[in-house]
C-alpha cells in the first residue's frame, strides 16, 4: 500500500511539472508572435515641403513612389531594400515618434524644408513632429538616412 501511494505521488508530481513546462512554452510562443506583430511595418512615407516645393516619397514592401510637385514616379522595391528600411522603422518607439524634438528650427523661417515621417504599422499611422529637411531628430536619423540613400 505504501508503494502504491508513493507511486501515485510521483506520478502527480511529474505530471504537474510537465504541465508547467507546457504552460511556459506556450507563453514564450505567444510573446514571440506578439513581438512579430508589433514590428510589422506596412508603409513609410517622407514628406518635404516649402513654398513652391512639395515632395512625398512612399515605401511599401512592393514599391517606391515619389511625387514631386504633383508628378508621380513609381518603381519596384526589392525585398532586401524593404527589409533594411522596415528594420530601421521597427527600431523606433512609434508611440513616441510624434513627441521627438527637432534639433534645429530653420523650417520656421524658410531656411529649410519642413519634413515629416509617417510610419504605418499594424494599421496604425504614426506621424512625426515636423523637422528640418536633412536634420531629423536623432531617433529618426537612421531611417531618414536610409530614405536619402534610396531616392
Amino acid at each position: 500500500m505504501k508503494m502504491l501511494i508513493a507511486s501515485i505521488n510521483i506520478i502527480l508530481v511529474l505530471s504537474s511539472i510537465q504541465c508547467q513546462n507546457q504552460s511556459k512554452n506556450g507563453y514564450i510562443e505567444k510573446n514571440v508572435n506578439v513581438n512579430a506583430q508589433q514590428t510589422k511595418i506596412e508603409k513609410i512615407e517622407l514628406t518635404e515641403q516649402t513654398r513652391g516645393f512639395h515632395t512625398v516619397i512612399t515605401f511599401t514592401p512592393k514599391s517606391k513612389t515619389s511625387v514631386f510637385n504633383g508628378e508621380e514616379k513609381q518603381s519596384p522595391m526589392s525585398s532586401s531594400d524593404w527589409e533594411r528600411i522596415s528594420q530601421r522603422a521597427a527600431a523606433i518607439d512609434l508611440s513616441k515618434v510624434s513627441t521627438l524634438e527637432a534639433p534645429t528650427s530653420g523650417r520656421h523661417s524658410d531656411q529649410a524644408m519642413i519634413s515629416t515621417l509617417i510610419i504605418t504599422s499594424n494599421g496604425t499611422t504614426y506621424t512625426s513632429a515636423n523637422f528640418d529637411s536633412g536634420n531629423p531628430p536623432k531617433e529618426l536619423k537612421p531611417l531618414y538616412d536610409e530614405f536619402q540613400r534610396k531616392q
